[in-house]
């Protein structure tokens, strides 16, 4: 959940704020060759692709900088490319999206690296890398670094893409580090190899689970002993934080001796290719309008999440990250009391993310602590907790004229503040038959004051392949005894003479507060 949720949808609406971020690292092409499948070689056990069309996109640091630009950035990329065909092709595709390329090299003799996949259908059946991953000459190591470290006391961020063809050396990461700790800018970085020296006292490391493991000697799966090593290396490293990237585990945060872990979003996987490049992006773009970094981490795997849903390189947008953020809040906060139509669209959003949704109902009149465990255990069975709200009018025809103590809306808005529940709905008729059937709940849940035969909406439950979770009661917790408590020894005067009538409150609100037991 959101520390800011406000201040995090007014960054992402606003562009960060246009802050300046520099990107500087290795730049390339991927290109992608669609095609389709339908035979096999009779020359070889290989797929025969069929070639359809052909498209480039910005990739490596590239990438990362047309993601911050969709974001709202402001963007300078510093690197090289080589004097051909895809290197001016690469400068046009970024120069059309406001990228300031004033810092790229244009290198004669040196191609620029490309990435060729070739695909069939949605599966790729091989990649083709065409590089030049040899260091810089002396000179060109001194343009490149005279352009970025002139400039950087003008910037909110920078970023260092590395992918290890030559451009991000030793010294050109340790000074432009130095640089930015001197100018108390944020440097962030996308590692490359085992070595790890030349990324010393950097703000952050985005490892991901593969790269980590390779520069700790850990085996990948051994979280727990992952995460020891790697934080092990952030403090020899006097980095401030790693975020490692865990693929289908999501994101894992490292600082001060802690670990913080964001399960990962997407709930269907097209291709990985630029999931890392979206990650640092929305971080940096985060950091330098200054949000909370745990809120970036959040971002970050939104960003994941909408890319890796995507065939192909594509740079995540502003809109689709707001989009998503929107989603994401709306079941966030308080904004969770539903209309029959918004109910569906949020179920149909669930069921799309293959999220199991439990169902239960109830009065829930003076909230208690048999309420409370009820909905625990419905939430544990289930990813999504929808809660049926009894009305005014059925609360009255199920328990009789004093009742309810506490209106609908009140009542609604309780529960709509509690973590557990994802949307809270009122229905007018004594049973949630009529919701059950509309809902379709993968998980049924009641508490245990009868059979499972006798819980309304069992058997619906059942026709669709769901299943019925009765709830042991908590002895003594009811709405009924609480009232025969309050109502006994030290009742307040008013409440006294109203006790039979409908009005079962105290007249005072600040009396009201004391009797139900708050502190005021």
């Amino acid at each position: 959940m959101l520390k800011d949720l406000k201040k995090t949808l007014k960054a992402v609406e606003e562009g960060f704020g246009r802050p300046r971020v520099m990107v500087v690292g290795d730049l390339m092409v991927d290109q992608y060759c669609w095609g389709k499948v339908e035979r096999i070689s009779p020359e070889a056990p290989i797929p025969v692709v069929q070639l359809e069309n052909q498209t480039y996109s910005p990739g490596g640091a590239a990438n990362v900088a047309c993601n911050l630009a969709k974001l709202g950035c402001e963007v300078s990329l510093a690197g090289i490319v080589g004097a051909d065909e895809n290197g001016y092709r690469l400068l046009s595709m970024l120069q059309e999206l406001a990228v300031n390329t004033s810092m790229v090299l244009v290198l004669p003799g040196r191609a620029t690296t490309v990435k060729t996949r070739v695909l069939g259908g949605h599966q790729q059946v091989v990649r083709i890398d065409a590089e030049d991953h040899r260091p810089l000459s002396v000179c060109d190591y001194d343009r490149l670094l005279s352009g970025v470290t002139q400039h950087m006391v003008s910037y909110s961020a920078v970023v260092l893409s590395d992918y290890a063809k030559g451009v991000l050396s030793d010294s050109i990461c340790r000074r432009i580090i130095a640089e930015g700790r001197r100018h108390s800018l944020p440097v962030l970085v996308e590692p490359k190899g085992c070595d790890y020296g030349k990324y010393t006292r950097a703000t952050m490391l985005s490892p991901n689970r593969l790269e980590i493991a390779a520069a700790t000697a850990c085996p990948p799966n051994e979280l727990p002993m992952l995460f020891q090593k790697a934080e092990a290396l952030r403090v020899a490293l006097h980095v401030d934080f790693f975020a490692l990237t865990l693929g289908e585990l999501g994101i894992a945060v490292l600082e001060n001796g802690s670990v913080v872990r964001f399960p990962a979003l997407a709930r269907e996987v097209f291709d990985v290719s630029g999931a890392g490049d979206a990650v640092i992006a929305v971080w940096a773009a985060g950091l330098a309008s200054r949000l909370d970094q745990h809120d970036c981490a959040q971002l970050a795997n939104l960003a994941a999440g909408i890319v890796i849903g995507k065939v192909g390189t594509v740079p995540v947008s502003r809109q689709e990250l707001l989009a998503t953020l929107s989603r994401q809040s709306m079941l966030e906060s308080s904004e969770k009391i539903c209309t029959a139509e918004q109910l569906q669209a949020r179920v149909a959003l669930w069921r799309a993310r293959r999220e199991r949704i439990a169902f239960t109902n109830g009065c829930f009149d003076l909230l208690h602590f048999g309420h409370v465990t009820l909905l625990q255990l419905a939430k544990h069975e289930g990813d999504r907790l929808i809660v049926g709200l009894n009305t005014d009018n059925s609360v009255r025809a199920l328990k009789g004229p004093g009742r309810p103590l506490v209106g609908e809306l009140e009542r609604a808005r309780l529960l709509a503040s509690m973590s557990l529940v994802d949307a809270v709905i009122l229905f007018d008729e004594e049973t949630p038959l009529k919701l059950i059937q509309s809902l379709q709940p993968d998980i049924l849940v009641k508490g245990a004051h009868a059979g499972q035969e006798q819980v309304v909406g069992a058997a619906e439950v059942r026709s669709w392949g769901g299943k019925i979770t009765l709830v042991p009661l908590v002895e003594g917790c009811s709405t009924t005894n609480l009232v025969e408590k309050l109502s006994g020894v030290g009742t307040p005067p008013q409440v006294a003479a109203n006790r039979n009538s409908e009005s079962l409150l105290c007249q005072s609100p600040a009396d009201t507060y004391c009797w139900i037991g708050m502190e005021r």
